[in-house]
């Protein structure tokens, strides 16, 4: 889409480059961006010209995500020793509505930052308990664990100025069992629901509910939960919504039965259900 209001673009190489002119708005893929007027915008900062890492391994075996890193190159990942939770990321990928085309363009960190209900970067990040490094204006760091990051449909904690920088999975979630379900209402259309599992080495279970709440609802039990258990607290979250691609009660209806799938697979001491999404 042409973009009239654009009078500038220009390529950020330091850190100093991302303090934003009035009217300036930071891209990455810019898939979204492009897709629409942008009417209070009328200068562009590109990151990819950061050159940032697109994907570290973290000390404790985790993975660092960097913002800018394309979502095809998570779905191309080289698995490590000991990480159970891969499956997950093609998982994920795979429910954002984009063909592969925009894999190779959309960023994780630009999915994140919009922050739809149906984003499945925030799926992936928050139901393994990433961790957002945001960049401050004033030079300083923060970090805040994705699932709070988002506030709502379309919101989230950044402030003014600040840019996402990573996202980093604690070696834990990686080397976790994991599980996941999607719905839509249409066979090719965007997520009515989104549900993550993680069993840690712990035994302790994590239930992620996304795109059927406006924001990340994370269930944490000590163990594998009963039914009773799961489908009482699925119930209980407050924030499901209605939109024309589902009521807040088919929502909350379908939750639960994909929460008690993923119940079912992660109690399943079968090698075969081990570290897998279904």
């Amino acid at each position: 889409m042409d973009l009239h209001t654009i009078e500038r673009y220009r390529y950020a190489r330091t850190r100093d480059d991302l303090r934003l002119a009035p009217g300036e708005s930071v891209v990455a893929g810019g898939t979204w961006f492009f897709s629409e007027p942008q009417v209070d915008t009328s200068g562009i900062v590109d990151l990819t010209s950061m050159n940032w890492p697109a994907l570290e391994d973290l000390p404790d075996g985790g993975l660092r995500i960097g913002a800018t890193c394309p979502i095809a190159d998570i779905v191309a990942l080289e698995s490590r020793p000991g990480w159970r939770a891969q499956p997950l990321f093609t998982e994920c990928a795979n429910a954002l509505l984009a063909s592969f085309k925009i894999w190779n363009v959309a960023t994780v960190g630009g999915n994140i930052c919009r922050s739809f209900a149906a984003a499945s970067m925030v799926s992936l990040a928050a139901g393994l308990d990433g961790i957002a490094e945001i960049w401050c204006p004033d030079g300083t760091d923060r970090r805040i664990p994705v699932a709070e990051m988002i506030t709502g449909n379309g919101t989230n904690r950044l402030a003014d100025g600040e840019v996402l920088r990573a996202v980093e999975i604690p070696g834990s979630s990686m080397r976790a069992d994991t599980a996941f379900r999607k719905i839509a209402l249409a066979e090719l259309g965007r997520s009515g629901a989104v549900l993550t599992g993680r069993r840690d080495a712990d035994g302790s279970v994590v239930v992620g509910i996304t795109a059927a709440t406006t924001r990340p609802c994370l269930l944490r039990f000590p163990g594998t939960p009963t039914a009773d258990d799961l489908r009482d607290r699925v119930n209980s979250v407050d924030d499901y919504y209605s939109d024309p691609l589902g009521s807040a009660d088919w929502r909350r209806g379908v939750s639960a039965v994909l929460a008690e799938q993923i119940r079912v697979q992660l109690a399943d001491p079968a090698p075969s259900a081990q570290g897998a999404s279904r």
